[in-house]
């Protein structure tokens, strides 16, 4: 009842707009990833000038499995590159590695929105988690004092989806400027660097609209709920 009630409808867009998303990035890297770059470079091999250029010598390059599951730990100060990009020259895998490092290189600067993300992950994550616990439980018993505790936590997440909004794009804008002045990478490819990056940015414009609607949904299920009781 809970998961089919007619507030569901609101999660429409967010759901089109995070497949739509999906599907883009997947074109978008796929593309690419069959164009090799002039700059005769692999992923693991761009990542390491990157850093040694930022003067990031205590930052790890590691391989990982997976396709796409690129990232960077704050935490540990280690650039993860999957299969899709440690070993591969393409215009697609440099655009992916060059975000990450701009990652790197953010958290070196202290740009002030990673700073914070990376500070409130972890509350963010456990409040999550415990949010849904707390809704459905005070759903399921008619709790109207559960599920307003459930939003707030679940707001916290809404925070962090935002947060992570200019953390993702700054990211972005860092690494087409090292490509383009640093490493003189050719126009024709910065604009496939571009578009295998919007595509991705698309992903987390899905997740933070997602986030919003998910909690202006358990927003009007507590209205509800706190309206018949009333």
């Amino acid at each position: 009842m809970f998961f089919f009630d007619p507030t569901f409808i609101i999660l429409i867009p967010g759901l089109l707009l995070a497949f739509i998303a999906q599907a883009y990035v997947q074109e978008r890297f796929s593309r690419y990833s069959k164009i090799p770059s002039s700059l005769n470079m692999t992923g693991a091999q761009l990542a390491k000038y990157m850093l040694e250029s930022a003067g990031l010598y205590n930052v790890k390059i590691e391989k990982i499995p997976g396709h796409l599951t690129d990232h960077y730990d704050p935490r540990t100060k280690v650039v993860r590159l999957s299969d899709a990009t440690y070993n591969s020259n393409s215009i697609a895998a440099l655009g992916v590695v060059a975000h990450e490092i701009g990652h790197a290189i953010q958290h070196a600067r202290h740009y002030v929105p990673l700073v914070i993300r990376t500070g409130i992950a972890p509350v963010v994550s456990f409040a999550s988690n415990l949010s849904w616990i707390l809704f459905i439980a005070g759903f399921i018993f008619m709790n109207i004092a559960l599920i307003k505790i459930g939003v707030l936590l679940f707001s916290l997440a809404v925070i962090f989806s935002l947060i992570t909004l200019p953390v993702e794009f700054d990211a972005s804008n860092r690494a087409v400027k090292i490509l383009r002045t640093n490493l003189m990478m050719p126009p024709s490819e910065l604009e496939g660097v571009k578009k295998v990056l919007g595509a991705a940015a698309m992903t987390y414009v899905a997740g933070t609209l997602m986030a919003f609607l998910q909690l202006l949904r358990m927003l009007l299920i507590a209205g509800f709920l706190g309206g018949n009781r009333d």
